[in-house]
């Protein structure tokens, strides 16, 4: 493994955390309407399991309010299982032939509890992203143990690493402090 190759990996690994922490974010419920909060949800139809994005068309009519229509009809009985065994704490209704859901109203209890839900995610973000820099800071090491770069190559390469880290972890907080104040904002 080279130099190049060892950045290259890092920032595919860091942008994963951090993407993968946006969508767990999106997922959770902030009293406004969002199609990503169901999206990801797991349905069982046609014999396999199948998330609700590819058998739906998901929108947001109003702010509290997610309304699913889904492509072919017969799956309604099973989106609404799916809905309700998910525990998004949404009660789906069926009108004709869309489920809406209508949001509750967001306690300060339930607010509270939802801003340690995404600080958890977040601090996994941030691990993912530490344990990418000490991958990344290993192969390092070994390329100039092995002679392929010299000391000052390795301080170099140690540096940029930390900064790609740094950078990276900034970006989780910063979307962290985003969600929480999506979250507090009554």
């Amino acid at each position: 493994m080279d130099e190049e190759t060892i950045f290259l990996t890092l920032e595919e690994k860091v942008e994963k955390a951090i993407e993968h922490t946006a969508n767990e974010f999106a997922g959770v419920n902030t009293g406004k309407a969002n199609p990503g909060m169901v999206e990801g949800i797991s349905v069982e139809a046609y014999g396999s399991q199948m998330s609700l994005k590819e058998m739906a068309a998901i929108t947001t009519p109003d702010a509290r309010t997610i309304a699913i229509q889904p492509w072919d009809k017969s799956v309604i009985k099973a989106i609404e299982k799916a809905i309700l065994t998910s525990n998004i704490g949404i009660t789906p209704a069926i009108m004709g032939d869309v489920i809406r859901l209508p949001l509750p109203e967001l306690t300060g209890e339930r607010r509270q509890s939802l801003v340690k839900v995404v600080s958890k995610q977040a601090e996994d973000g941030r691990v993912a992203i530490r344990n990418s820099r000490r991958d990344a800071m290993d192969a390092i090491k070994k390329l100039q143990k092995d002679g392929d770069i010299s000391e000052d190559d390795l301080k170099r390469c140690e540096k940029d690493i930390q900064n790609t880290t740094d950078e990276s972890i900034k970006k989780i907080n910063d979307l962290l402090a985003a969600k929480e104040k999506d979250l507090t904002t009554v």
